[in-house]
């Protein structure tokens, strides 16, 4: 797993994101939450996480999206870390599900079938769009190909062996837009384990989401 910091100033606070498949930093960068450090998480090849980078913070804030909130779910309990707050956005602590996450045959079509044209329409899929698209291809990932297919591949492989994910989330956040992983599929998983759930209008990529809760959320908080 890489771990960066997009703002390291010695905050007492952390934001800990753990950002979905095939990411980088590159469409995240921008937010900048007020009087935090920010620290996005990608690459699950391996779920490996330094934990040493988390000392000294008196309160971290984690905000997991898409495939990061089953990376996260199963990185953080295994440090003891008790976090002030957990957020997933479109994604739940089981991606690969017929009734909780993405339905199995879905999964192993796109990992079998990825290529730079069918990740390309991935891509367009996650947006509202062409408008939201557009915007996004500015600032997509720069990962080559190879290496987020062996990330598709690791996670099917660590989800059929891990344990039972146990992180508790504060709250998750559906939009009924996402033509990734099925919002019936999203309410299912965090109905059944009793997650506050806030239903929206968003697409699995949305722009106004992570504003919201990588940047605006902190203003006042």
């Amino acid at each position: 797993m890489k771990q960066t910091y997009l703002i390291n100033n010695h905050h007492p606070r952390l934001l800990l994101f753990f950002a979905g498949w095939a990411a980088d930093e590159t469409p995240f960068k921008h937010y900048r939450p007020q009087g935090m450090d920010y620290m996005i998480c990608y690459d699950y090849r391996t779920l490996d996480f330094d934990a040493s980078l988390l000392e000294g913070y008196a309160e971290v804030y984690v905000v997991g999206w898409s495939m990061g909130v089953w990376a996260a779910s199963h990185v953080l309990p295994a440090l003891g870390l008790n976090p002030a707050g957990c957020t997933a956005l479109n994604g739940t602590p089981f991606p690969i599900d017929e009734r909780q996450g993405i339905p199995p045959a879905i999964y192993q079509g796109t990992l079998e079938g990825l290529t730079d044209v069918s990740l390309h329409k991935f891509l367009r899929r996650m947006c509202a769009d062409s408008t939201a698209f557009r915007d996004f291809l500015s600032r997509t990932p720069r990962r080559p190909l190879e290496e987020i297919r062996s990330e598709l591949a690791r996670i099917a492989q660590l989800d059929a062996t891990l344990p039972a994910p146990a992180l508790r989330w504060t709250e998750a956040v559906v939009g009924h837009s996402d033509r990734i992983i099925p919002p019936a599929n999203q309410l299912n998983a965090w109905h059944g384990l009793d997650t506050p759930v806030t239903e929206t209008d968003h697409a699995h990529y949305d722009e106004s989401l992570f504003k919201h809760y990588l940047q605006d959320r902190w203003t006042n908080n």
